[in-house]
């Protein structure tokens, strides 16, 4: 088998291992565990959000940053210059995108699971987040991170 054939079956099992893992419970949360919930008003449909998302033009624009995105399920990406990267889990066209996601400052192996859904409201967007798994010392920065690196510029679209 080629590398590229190999590369292509090693992500593939990857996505599935998570997809496994995620769908079963296997990692819910325990109870003590820090986890994140926000929620915003976007003044912009939820495909708009859901494309500023998941299309690395589109999220470049939206942020001033470069990302690299391959957005359909099992999709790797590297946001903000290499910063967060990570893989699609779970994606539900304009209504849910569920990511395995990490810093570059974490210990190899580390992620979090980002769940964002999509609720329409008006004209506009409801925007629920929910981040769990995260190393406790990280609470403070990516709790204030999420308003700054993407609420503000999801807003910033309806402009």
């Amino acid at each position: 088998m080629s590398a590229t054939g190999l590369l292509g079956s090693y992500r593939s099992a990857v996505f599935i291992a998570v997809v496994a893992l995620f769908s079963t419970g296997a990692a819910a949360a325990p109870k003590n565990e820090l986890s994140i919930h926000q929620e915003v008003d976007i003044l912009v449909s939820p495909a708009r959000v859901y494309a500023a998302l998941l299309d690395e033009k589109e999220f470049s624009r939206m942020t001033g940053a470069p990302a690299k995105i391959e957005g359909g399920p099992g999709g790797a990406f590297s946001l903000f210059g290499d910063r967060i990267s990570g893989r699609n889990v779970e994606l539900v066209p304009t209504s849910m995108v569920v990511q395995a996601w990490r810093s570059n400052d974490w210990s190899p192996g580390v992620y979090s699971m980002v769940r964002f859904k999509l609720i329409p409201k008006g004209h506009g967007t409801h925007v629920v987040l929910d981040q769990t798994g995260f190393p406790k010392d990280d609470f403070h920065g990516l709790s204030v991170g999420w308003p700054e690196h993407y609420w503000s510029p999801l807003k910033s679209l309806s402009h």
